[in-house]
């Protein structure tokens, strides 16, 4: 199903492709008004799934969430975030990509807006927008790809994001996860529209496709003290991206057992192993094969 969404997006005009979105979203819409009238998720429920799936107390899980996916759940994203916030306990990190940039970084960047760390919203859905507004999380100073963690070492994986020129290299929040051998959790959403990890690879080696812009961009970031700053930072080639064929990667985890499927709500869920995740990647490059295509 991800081949035939990646080859539609490529192939069919634009006014159809948006039409095909509004009408599954608005069958989605539909499905949760049944659901909430019967209930649907509850914090009990999701709270069993998650440590039924895996998730267990000290963990560091990096999650990607898609809430209208899930069904109704009672409590919306509060529950959500709360649930995963108890299953990786106190001891335990939790993260999730709070980017502002809901579309091309290129774009995004050209409109020459102000980044504040407190007050920018997040453009990665309710889920992600709840999280980094908790009083308790620490969120990355970067203009484009900027990551929330709770955690009693929150700031240790946010911090060597400020000034970074490309968002996901060794000391970025995304590099952290590999690096503390932590869990991605996709919720609603696969490698196609949430993969930020599989980037981690083209900042780590001498990559051999030109997926950056090769213009570097000044940007305007606010901190938590409301202090200003300029920095510089890379943004993806928009041409390399629409290469991009990342879902073919599921298969490949799977049998690897790199990645498992689960399924929470109504959503369809994928588990990784970060630093598993990057070595597979690294060993296809070297194998000749990446998500832009054959080397």
């Amino acid at each position: 199903m991800a081949g035939i969404r990646h080859i539609a997006h490529q192939f069919l005009p634009k006014s159809v492709v948006r039409f095909l979105q509004k009408r599954n979203k608005q069958k989605r819409k539909n499905a949760i008004l049944k659901q909430a009238e019967l209930g649907g998720l509850k914090s009990e429920s999701l709270s069993k799934i998650l440590n039924n799936i895996g998730i267990q107390e000290g963990d560091v899980l990096l999650v990607h969430a898609a809430l209208s996916k899930m069904g109704f759940v009672e409590g919306g994203a509060q529950t959500v975030v709360h649930c995963l916030l108890n299953a990786v306990g106190k001891s335990g990190h939790l993260l999730m990509p709070t980017s502002s940039n809901s579309g091309r970084q290129l774009d995004f960047i050209q409109q020459n807006l102000v980044f504040d760390v407190k007050n920018t919203a997040s453009s990665m859905g309710a889920i992600s927008e709840y999280f980094r507004k908790l009083p308790e999380a620490k969120r990355s100073l970067h203009p484009t790809e900027s990551v929330a963690c709770i955690g009693p070492n929150a700031a240790e994986f946010v911090n060597g994001h400020f000034g970074a020129i490309t968002a996901y290299q060794n000391d970025s929040p995304f590099g952290k996860v590999i690096e503390k051998k932590g869990k991605i959790l996709m919720i609603g959403v696969t490698f196609d529209n949430a993969g930020t990890n599989v980037h981690c690879l083209e900042d780590a080696v001498d990559f051999p496709f030109p997926v950056y812009h090769p213009k570097l961009f000044s940007a305007q970031v606010i901190d938590e003290n409301g202090t200003p700053h300029t920095v510089q930072t890379k943004v993806h080639n928009p041409e390399m991206s629409a290469k991009r064929y990342c879902d073919y990667l599921i298969p490949v985890f799977e049998r690897e057992g790199i990645l498992t499927k689960h399924q929470i709500g109504d959503a369809a869920c994928l588990l990784i192993d970060a630093q598993a995740m990057f070595d597979s990647l690294k060993n296809q490059l070297d194998q000749g094969r990446t998500i832009y295509g054959k080397v």
